[in-house]
């Protein structure tokens, strides 16, 4: 009896652990309030404005840039995962989010409405898609004309692993800017500027922004 219980109990212990790291840690709370700012500032993005957060995970930039969007905006956080998207609309009534609504979407397209978007930001995700082409095309397609789309990532490192189902000319885990160019300008959207060392405590990181053609 007490084996069982005790099994039992680790059991739930590592439910309650796994569901606490779909949490946001406050490192990346932290990491979001820095990004965020410098984003919004990026994208021209003001109280009462519609963005969204692609690839969202734990949720720290949709808690952060939903605040700062305030009661007069509205921020979609997708993701694709079953279980992120739940623990995100978990976030969203935690915290009482109510401009946030929550997108589960697919490898093949962010599920975001035609035109909602003044502003869509990714951070780290890019070089997870596995279908660049349709992904890019969902993006356009769900910001208005002379919206903004600012992707942040890394670079490969020689001889790292791809992710997989990735197309293989990323040259490891990561993508080269030049090359997030080339897609996302495919797709119709015009490239406004890149940065090649985006703040970050650990200086790995780019940014590049586009906007949809007026």
């Amino acid at each position: 009896m007490m084996k069982r219980l005790s099994a039992a109990l680790v059991f739930l212990a590592a439910v309650s652990a796994a569901s606490q790291r779909q949490s946001p840690t406050a490192q990346e709370i932290r990491q979001a309030e820095h990004d965020v700012p410098l984003l919004f500032d990026l994208l021209g993005l003001h109280p009462g404005m519609t963005a969204a957060d692609v690839g969202a995970g734990a949720g720290a930039m949709t808690l952060v840039g939903s605040r700062r969007l305030g009661p007069g905006g509205h921020l979609y956080s997708t993701d694709v995962p079953p279980n992120t998207v739940t623990e995100l609309r978990a976030l969203v009534v935690r915290e009482g989010l109510t401009n946030v609504e929550i997108l589960e979407g697919a490898p093949d397209s962010t599920h975001l409405p035609d035109a909602c978007c003044d502003a869509i930001f990714l951070r780290d995700v890019y070089h997870h898609f596995t279908n660049p082409g349709a992904m890019n095309r969902s993006l356009g397609m769900a910001l208005r004309p002379g919206g903004r789309l600012a992707v942040i990532d890394f670079k490969p490192e020689a001889g790292s692993p791809l992710p997989e189902g990735v197309p293989a000319n990323r040259g490891g885990h990561g993508i080269n800017p030049a090359l997030i160019i080339e897609e996302v300008g495919a797709a119709g959207l015009v490239l406004d500027r890149s940065i090649s060392n985006w703040p970050d405590p650990k200086d790995k990181l780019f940014a590049v922004v586009f906007h949809k053609p007026q």
